[in-house]
């Protein structure tokens, strides 16, 4: 009898282990950069990679830094709601233009010198932001993803949302929705400029 009931409790275990897994929705994964202040860096500009850009720029604002690369169907899909967000001046967004080369599988598997890389991420980035609109205050670029380890990304697009003391106060994974911005950013920057 004991050599039945134990493959079955461990059966059992394991199918309701799976049903609450499967019920969980994956952009909700805690970040445990939330609460912290955001890494520091300094990364080079899409409109002038000899200047680069760190997040001290931006003490003293609540502003959002939005992980993207043309190659991500799900960033050209949260475009518009960007763009619509820079237009109302809801607060200022950095683009953080992650892997633009390294991360589309066709070219990734051609590795470049950084120079050649660089000025492909700047051609790629600069056609899609004059086609569809540019909602960044300023663009950095990522691209080898060394930064984008600090902060956790996993996936494009992510976006964070920083206090003005420099601290994330709220990440989210995905492309943002208008019913994300409605319910879960806009909330969250009126308090943060209490």
């Amino acid at each position: 009898m004991n050599k039945f009931l134990w493959p079955l409790i461990g059966f059992i275990v394991l199918v309701v282990l799976l049903a609450i897994g499967l019920n969980l929705n994956p952009r909700e994964v805690p970040s445990p950069l939330v609460g912290k202040p955001a890494p520091a860096f300094a990364l080079p500009r899409l409109d002038n990679p000899a200047k680069t850009f760190s997040p001290e720029e931006m003490k003293g604002q609540v502003w959002l830094l939005n992980v993207w690369a043309t190659w991500c169907p799900s960033c050209v899909q949260e475009h518009p709601v960007l763009v619509e967000m820079s237009r109302r001046n809801y607060l200022p967004i950095v683009g953080f233009n992650w892997k633009e080369v390294r991360g589309d599988g066709a070219l990734d598997s051609k590795p470049d010198t950084p120079e050649k890389e660089m000025a492909l991420a700047i051609q790629r980035s600069g056609k899609l932001l004059a086609a569809k609109g540019n909602p960044y205050q300023t663009v950095i670029m990522d691209l080898d993803g060394r930064v984008a380890i600090d902060y956790g990304v996993y996936g494009a697009p992510e976006t964070y949302l920083i206090d003005k003391a420099g601290v994330i106060r709220f990440k989210h994974i995905g492309p943002i929705t208008p019913e994300v911005l409605e319910k879960k950013i806009l909330p969250l920057v009126a308090e943060l400029n209490k």
